[in-house]
């Protein structure tokens, strides 16, 4: 494990989760409800001051954060009976709903900048390229510490590094073979015999070189040279935002179809096979600290550190954006559902010529949000001990 992994994940995420609030914050503010609290972290008070009305403060456990708007819902009671008019339940449909997809969006925000940042600032890998990123320096043991990036002082040099492959090389041909893309260089890799000798044809610095090494053995990998995909090539701002959208997009996607088989993935969560599937490959907070600690410790260049780190990251919030606007209790999604009913509860009303029945009685929807939050801790609990005892690899 690497510390220095676990605190930038863990600081990631006690920003993103503050982001969150800071969305519900502002845009209660703006819509002139009164917001009393805004406090990072949970438990005993560290310290606090007032600005105008409303506290801020830090807690003693950074697990999280929370904002506190008067008058949430027909159960939360207003100290004051003079802010009932500034509390949350009394502003228009839309004004609520905004406040309550804010949080949500500020993930979404967070994630698109970060891709987008990468893209604009380290660059993205071209896969229609044989130029080098980085020479791994050893030969794992195995193929965990191969994915993990782990070099040990007892480990072989790897083959590359025998051979004298340096970052940046463009590899014409292997074994003789010409190659264009990085596909077509791990495929004849692959297909190479563990141990054969195998001749590697570069173009450096304007001349071609043709290197020869012996190939190694990794158990549960097959021949390995000890190269990673092609370097990083910086784009201008057009391509980065086509870029973050096309790699938000697909997060998306992902999330989608990871949430909606992970119920069916459960017994997959305690095999060897976990990663076969998408949603064997959900990880917990511990499982991505564990991710962000292995990419930060692995032996690659700091391009591929940062760039894994951030996509990450960037992730784990498209993941909970969506996630929180699923339309149940007591998620966001599921107060905004509320209101929905709400709305056309009182549409049917006034067809009628009745009046409007106002809020939902919340004490009839405790029970269902219990419910749903005894199933959310259940699989929550679930990944986390999948994670300790069957952990997947989310960095390979």
């Amino acid at each position: 494990m690497d510390l220095l992994g676990w605190v930038i994940f863990i600081v990631a995420l006690l920003f993103s989760v503050m982001l969150h609030e800071t969305g519900h914050f502002v845009t209660a503010k703006k819509f002139g409800m009164k917001v009393t609290r805004y406090f990072v972290g949970f438990g005993p008070t560290l310290w606090s001051t007032w600005r105008g009305e409303t506290e801020y403060g830090i807690k003693a456990l950074p697990f999280g954060g929370f904002v506190k708007i008067v008058g949430m819902h027909s159960l939360d009671d207003v100290d004051d009976p003079a802010d009932e008019p500034r509390s949350f339940r009394r502003q228009p449909a839309w004004q609520r709903i905004i406040v309550l997809c804010a949080g949500s969006f500020m993930h979404f925000l967070l994630a698109f900048l970060l891709i987008f940042g990468l893209a604009l600032g380290i660059g993205i890998t071209n896969q229609n390229t044989t130029q080098l990123g980085t020479i791994i320096p050893c030969v794992a043991a195995n193929a965990t510490q191969l994915k993990d990036g782990v070099c040990t002082k007892s480990d072989p040099a790897s083959p590359a590094k025998l051979a004298g492959l340096r970052a940046g090389d463009e590899v014409t041909a292997f074994n003789g073979k010409p190659v264009s893309t990085y596909d077509q260089l791990f495929n004849a890799i692959s297909h190479a015999p563990p141990g054969s000798k195998a001749s590697i044809t570069v173009s450096r610095d304007g001349k071609t070189l043709t290197l020869h090494t012996t190939l190694a053995a990794v158990p549960g990998r097959g021949a390995y040279l000890g190269i990673v995909e092609s370097a990083f090539q910086s784009v201008g701002p057009l391509r980065a935002v086509t870029y973050a959208g096309s790699a938000f997009g697909q997060v998306v996607t992902g999330s989608v179809k990871a949430v909606g088989a992970l119920p069916g993935a459960l017994p997959k969560l305690f095999s060897k096979d976990r990663g076969s599937t998408a949603a064997g490959q959900v990880s917990s907070v511990v499982g991505a600290a564990e991710a962000t600690g292995a990419a930060v410790a692995a032996n690659v260049g700091w391009q591929y550190k940062v760039s894994f780190v951030l996509l990450l990251i960037a992730s784990l919030n498209i993941f909970v954006g969506l996630f929180n606007m699923l339309p149940l209790l007591p998620l966001d999604g599921g107060h905004v559902a509320v209101i929905v009913w709400e709305r056309i509860r009182a549409w049917f009303a006034r067809l009628r010529g009745r009046p409007d029945p106002g809020l939902v009685d919340m004490t009839k929807l405790l029970p269902v949000s219990f419910s749903i939050f005894m199933v959310l801790m259940f699989f929550g609990i679930t990944l986390v001990l999948a994670d300790i005892v069957n952990p997947v690899n989310i960095a390979g």
